[in-house]
């Protein structure tokens, strides 16, 4: 009597397939963010113009230092002033804004909607020009 001896016919377990298709989705998802971040800094929902008196302005942050002021804006004399809060990015207009503490500024402004976490600024508003106004 001949044994007859039966080869198994099992296929070899593909290991790369679950790995690649971890890897394809973690490229998905951090290349999604980065685009969400970069849209959210460079597409501006609004901009415009506000005045007033810059009386605060300083570098915070304990890993991510951004500059952040407020700007009283005075509408009638011996009214309470309305607060405008915002950030700046930029290091020359901020050292422009220092210069102009305690005057009286026309700031330019951006407004960005939904930027992710507070590096990038404490606020919406991110200042891009300052001039001085005339009284």
């Amino acid at each position: 009597m001949a044994a007859t001896v039966q080869s198994p016919t099992a296929r070899p377990r593909r290991r790369g397939k679950p790995l690649l298709f971890l890897l394809l989705f973690l490229i998905v998802v951090i290349g999604g963010f980065a685009l969400y971040v970069w849209s959210a800094l460079h597409l501006s929902y609004s901009n415009g113009e506000r005045a007033g008196y810059v009386q605060k302005f300083s570098r915070k942050g304990w890993v991510c230092k951004t500059w952040e002021g407020e700007l009283a804006m005075v509408n009638l004399p011996g009214a309470l002033p309305e607060l405008f809060r915002f950030s700046v990015r930029d290091d020359a207009v901020a050292a422009r804004v220092n210069q102009s503490l305690g005057q009286r500024v026309r700031l330019h402004y951006e407004q960005h909607k939904g930027v992710p976490g507070n590096c990038f600024g404490e606020t919406e508003y991110f200042v891009t020009k300052v001039e001085p106004v005339s009284p």
